[in-house]
């Protein structure tokens, strides 16, 4: 029997694969009951009377040609073809499979609303009999590594501001806005000497701060461009808040009720308003630090502009659930796209690895899904990776908190390998792989991964700050939680001046000896901020300087040769916390 999609979820960040019911108005028998379903363990008698779900809701299309979208909770939405809304909305416990085939009409029998009640119910869109789950409403983790905290539900501000909406949707708001931001990256170009320098030396508190409450603040302006074009077309964003991304701060706002537009190039417009909203403050910032003389308020706009625009291009790659990869999958009207390339790329290496023959496409027809789905697989982990090269160093400089939080997320970082490792396995065995192939390509890969532990080197360095006293004598300075016994005599250094996004390399020096004094350093010796009184307890060793620093206070690196990569992760990630 052909079919076609009669309820498909649909969110703006799926995590389900696509969900199919057989059509009614198919001239074949009709098709028999799934062979392994969730609903075969529920009670009969809830399947042969079904009710929807008390968390479920019906939302009708809002124009010709919208679909119908049923939502479940606070986050999943579906979208119904009219057959498969009719019978929703009839199932109301009361009739059984004869019944609302008889209120429906042609072309639904029993046997069709028999198939499509199966499906409903592995959606998890039908009262099971238990207990309603409470679910927190302003709380929700959204795997592999992101918290969101839902703080306020914006659709009724947005409605309130929709004819200001609708006057800065036309055209002339368009051209304007493309000004602002073509203008700032030109700006960029003309102010190069300026931005390095400002890219790559400390900056005081005070621009820090100014550089990260605007940061923030365009952050929830790009969500608030998101909700304004959905309310523009007629939708509702239901939530907005801060979150945790990949242990970034941010801001979202959810517009799952996008599904319910009848055009898919409205939904793309709606997943892009973020990026050019910040785009264009990005922009306008740009061009006014054509106007600002040589100060550390001329610096910080640059920061912030530099930093704006790199989260507009960051937002666009396709490989997360960001703004750019719900702009693709809403273009290519391919609900679940990310997943389902997974999928078929999770099957594609079961099948090189463990042979069997029952692989089927979640994505017929795009010859691109397999390759697509790696770099999706891939991406978080380099994303993690990234995360912990970044903030490990200035994470362990904390203390005991610091480093175990750096040890928590390595962890998780191995737990989400295995879970891939244990869902290949699982895709394998369902399609037939046989045990021992399994079993002999997991002692090879582990065989393989013990090797690179054991023969791979990494370089080992340390970071360390130096403090240049009169006279020309110059001292290492390092935090409680560095390796202090991997530091020996004649241990090569180098000087840096360190910035928020880059570093130049300023002198050089050796360890003149290994005698440590317990002293206190300016905290500019490891974190890119301008002078400042505070200091930190840290240990000092003496330093024979080959090349003199420019600056008084900065970064350094201490070179102590390579490791094995066991030993380096070793040192690296887990030894800090016993370094107290």
């Amino acid at each position: 029997m052909s079919t076609k999609t009669l309820i498909r979820k649909a969110a703006p960040a799926p995590a389900a694969t696509q969900r199919a019911a057989s059509d009614p108005a198919a001239s074949d028998p009709a098709p028999s009951k799934p062979a392994a379903s969730a609903a075969d363990d529920w009670d009969p008698a809830l399947l042969e009377r079904p009710r929807i779900a008390a968390n479920v809701e019906i939302h009708e299309p809002i124009e010709s040609g919208a679909p119908w979208v049923l939502q479940r909770g606070n986050h999943q939405h579906f979208r119904l073809q009219p057959d498969m809304a009719r019978l929703v909305r009839a199932m109301d416990g009361t009739l059984d499979h004869d019944g609302l085939a008889e209120v429906l009409g042609p072309p639904w029998t029993a046997q069709h609303v028999g198939t499509a009640v199966h499906k409903l119910a592995d959606s998890k869109v039908l009262d099971d009999g238990k207990p309603a789950e409470r679910r927190s409403t302003w709380f929700r983790f959204v795997p592999p590594m992101t918290l969101q905290f839902t703080v306020v539900h914006p659709e009724r501000l947005l409605a309130r501001l929709a004819p200001v909406i609708r006057l800065l949707a036309g055209r002339t708001s368009a051209a304007v806005a493309a000004l602002f931001v073509l203008g700032g990256i030109l700006a960029l170009a003309l102010l190069t000497p300026e931005v390095d320098a400002a890219l790559g030396r400390p900056l005081p508190f005070y621009a820090y701060f100014g550089v990260m409450a605007g940061v923030l603040a365009t952050t929830a302006v790009h969500e608030v461009g998101h909700g304004a074009v959905l309310t523009y077309y007629g939708g509702r964003p239901s939530r907005m808040g801060f979150m945790l991304f990949y242990m970034s701060p941010a801001f979202f706002c959810d517009v799952s009720d996008g599904w319910r537009l009848s055009r898919k190039e409205q939904r793309v417009r709606v997943a892009l308003a973020g990026i050019a909203t910040q785009t264009v403050i990005a922009g306008a910032a740009a061009l006014s630090a054509l106007f600002l003389g040589p100060s550390d308020l001329r610096d910080a706009v640059l920061v912030f502009a530099v930093a704006t625009y790199t989260s507009g291009v960051v937002n666009l790659l396709p490989f997360v659930k960001l703004d750019g990869y719900i702009a693709l999958m809403s273009h290519l009207d391919v609900p679940h796209l990310r997943d389902r390339a997974m999928t078929d790329a999770r099957r594609f290496l079961a099948r090189t690895l463990f042979g069997g023959r029952g692989y089927a496409r979640e994505l017929e027809g795009r010859r691109w899904a397999v390759a697509f789905g790696l770099a999706c697989m891939a991406f978080p982990l380099y994303v993690i990776a990234g995360a912990l090269t970044l903030w490990s160093d200035l994470l362990q400089r904390l203390g005991a908190v610091g480093t175990s939080t750096v040890l928590m997320v390595v962890c998780y970082l191995v737990y989400r390998l295995g879970l891939g490792f244990a869902k290949l396995t699982t895709e394998g065995r369902a399609a037939g792989a046989p045990l021992w192939r399994v079993i002999a390509a997991a002692v090879l890969l582990t065989g393989a991964a013990g090797a690179a532990l054991v023969l791979v080197k990494a370089p080992y360095t340390v970071a360390a700050g130096y403090v240049a006293h009169d006279g020309g004598r110059v001292e290492l300075v390092l935090p409680n939680t560095a390796d202090l016994s991997a530091v020996r005599p004649d241990s090569a250094v180098r000087f840096y001046r360190a910035g928020l996004m880059t570093r130049e390399q300023t002198g050089t020096a050796n360890v003149a000896a290994t005698t440590r004094t317990e002293t206190t350093a300016p905290m500019s010796a490891f974190f890119p901020v301008a002078a400042t009184p505070v200091r930190m307890p840290v240990v000092s060793l003496p330093l024979t300087v080959g090349e003199a620093p420019a600056d008084r206070v900065g970064a350094a690196r201490v070179d102590l040769g390579e490791l094995p990569l066991g030993e380096w992760l070793y040192v690296k990630y887990v030894a800090p916390l016993w370094r107290r």
